[in-house]
């Protein structure tokens, strides 16, 4: 069991599944969904449409990687701050179910970005201490896990909650 922190853009990992902060129609949108499926190409969205209903808020998807260097995607919605119910619990949920996904399609390097810290407007050292917590209690031996910040301040962030975790360990 691996847990690392990476600086960095989520598309050019070289991973078996990177993880998609997506929105329930799973039909891109902004941010790093918007990224993925720029770098990833048509195939994505693609894949994408043939999942009927969408993805619900907290639960998981996968598809091809398309022109990524990855093999899957995991798409996963997170809460919207303010406007949901249990946005914690929900928030809590993406990571979990997506390493349920991962491990049954037998993946075993998951790069997450900072899911619903952008325009869904999640704190984000609450959505940092959501993550490391519930990755920590359910990464199985075997998986890597990569917390993926694009901008300096999650990092920061991550880089605090990881090492306050670790010195709880």
């Amino acid at each position: 069991m691996v847990i690392e922190l990476i600086q960095g853009d989520i598309t050019t990992l070289a991973v078996d599944a990177i993880v998609n902060a997506a929105n329930s129609s799973l039909l891109g949108g902004g941010g790093v969904d918007g990224a993925i499926h720029a770098a990833g190409g048509s195939e994505i969205l693609e894949a994408c449409k043939q999942i009927k209903g969408g993805c619900p808020v907290g639960g998981a998807v996968i598809t091809t990687a398309g022109k990524l260097n990855a093999k899957k995607v995991i798409h996963t919605v997170g809460p919207q701050w303010g406007k949901e119910d249990n946005e914690e619990e929900k928030l809590a949920n993406c990571y979990i179910n997506c390493l349920k996904l991962a491990r049954k399609h037998d993946l075993h390097r998951i790069a997450f970005p900072n899911i619903s810290t952008g325009v869904y407007h999640f704190p984000k050292e609450k959505a940092a201490e959501i993550a490391i917590k519930s990755v920590k209690k359910h990464i199985k031996p075997g998986q890597e896990v990569f917390f993926v910040c694009f901008d300096d301040e999650n990092y920061r962030i991550y880089k605090r909650e990881l090492q306050a975790h670790t010195d709880q360990a």
